[in-house]
């Protein structure tokens, strides 16, 4: 198959979870005999990349706005694949989906990711949260195939919407890392912090989860690494917060063999999200065997399953409570770290993804023949 996936920042992997997606899933599409190509912004593309792990790179601008950087670069996406001869295109964000009918016109059909339930996102005012409402029902009136990331987002668009998807989460299987760079760069030691990772948006609370960790007993540093390109005053938040606290490292944007570092090297990992379905950052730090703490919504503990400590950031304690408690003693929950790695290796593996996408493009491709 010759397939396009548009719709993220594309590769190399430079931002968040539907990068890591679109790159890993493209690898393995790639050495499967495939020819793919990934459409990229080019304010994050790497310059002079134009094949990445087998991948074709495609780099067209977008423009820098909040409400309008997905979709001015998700229209000269379509546009530009409407002049090249796919097979298919894998569309992600539900946000994308007003431009379905513009690549059905091309002839191309369209699997589209659809994520989590953006709409529930803080940042989104009024505006916003209909439009992505809207971007439901059309992703679910015009897509040829629905993919959903966790069985929590099948059975909303089945009961909201009365569309059946395919379900096909993320994976969570990253290969061990060579060498300690991250770790010396940031003065840490192996096993001797706790990690936090996720863009710094209101409603993934970096902000709380500092707050809540002020009152937590030792020397332990918590890290945490991403950032935010819009959200200028939770950034502002999280750094004063920061500086009221010694422990607290800001590392930034980490991508690749250092992102590893940082997470296989870390003696817990806090997720802190509210929205989506499941989150990257969560299988990944299962799959390195972490002891992951993770705020109690359903998604999250769809896909920690009973491996994790479930946590609120209630006024009686909550996460505070829950780490300090592990901190004292680290060892009742040496099992939980286990248990997440087993998990991640029987229902989040890379390989296992990449083989569901390529049966369900291939069966969409074989539709598109016999119409």
């Amino acid at each position: 198959m010759r397939l396009a996936i548009m719709g993220t920042r594309g590769i190399p992997a430079r931002y968040g979870g539907f990068e890591t997606f679109a790159e890993e899933l493209a690898a393995r599409l790639a050495a499967a005999g495939h020819e793919v190509t990934v459409y990229t912004r080019a304010h994050t593309a790497v310059p002079g990349v134009e094949r990445h792990r087998g991948a074709r790179v495609r780099t067209l601008p977008a423009l820098r706005a909040k409400t309008l950087e997905t979709l001015s670069h998700t229209l000269l996406s379509s546009l530009d694949a409407g002049r090249r001869r796919y097979d298919a295109v894998l569309l992600c964000n539900a946000a994308n989906a007003p431009f379905i009918p513009l690549l059905h016109a091309r002839g191309l059909p369209v699997a589209l990711n659809v994520d989590g339930l953006e709409r529930k996102r803080r940042k989104w005012g009024a505006l916003g949260r209909a439009y992505y409402r809207l971007c439901e029902r059309w992703s679910a009136r015009w897509a040829d195939e629905v993919v959903t990331d966790a069985a929590v987002i099948q059975r909303y668009y089945r009961r909201a919407w009365r569309r059946a998807s395919t379900m096909i989460p993320y994976g969570g299987d990253l290969p061990y890392p060579a060498g300690d760079a991250a770790l010396r760069r940031l003065d840490l030691t192996d096993g001797g912090y706790l990690l936090y990772v996720s863009r710094f948006e209101p409603e993934n609370n970096p902000d709380r989860v500092v707050a809540a960790y002020r009152d937590v007993p030792g020397d332990a540093p918590l890290v945490l690494v991403g950032g935010a390109p819009y959200a200028h005053e939770l950034t502002r938040r999280v750094r004063r917060l920061a500086e009221a606290d010694p422990r607290v490292v800001l590392a930034g944007p980490v991508y690749g063999d250092e992102y590893r570092q940082l997470l296989f090297h870390a003696r817990a990992y806090i997720h802190a999200t509210e929205v989506g379905g499941t989150h990257p950052a969560l299988v990944e730090a299962m799959g390195a065997g972490r002891v992951v703490f993770f705020l109690d919504n359903m998604p999250n503990r769809e896909v920690a399953g009973g491996t994790g400590v479930a946590f609120t950031f209630a006024a009686g304690g909550g996460l505070t409570a829950a780490l300090a408690a592990f901190l004292a003693a680290p060892e009742r929950l040496a099992g939980l770290g286990r248990a997440a790695r087993a998990r991640v290796a029987e229902r989040y593996r890379w390989d296992d993804v990449a083989a569901a996408y390529e049966r369900l493009l291939e069966g969409m491709c074989s539709a598109s023949r016999r119409a």
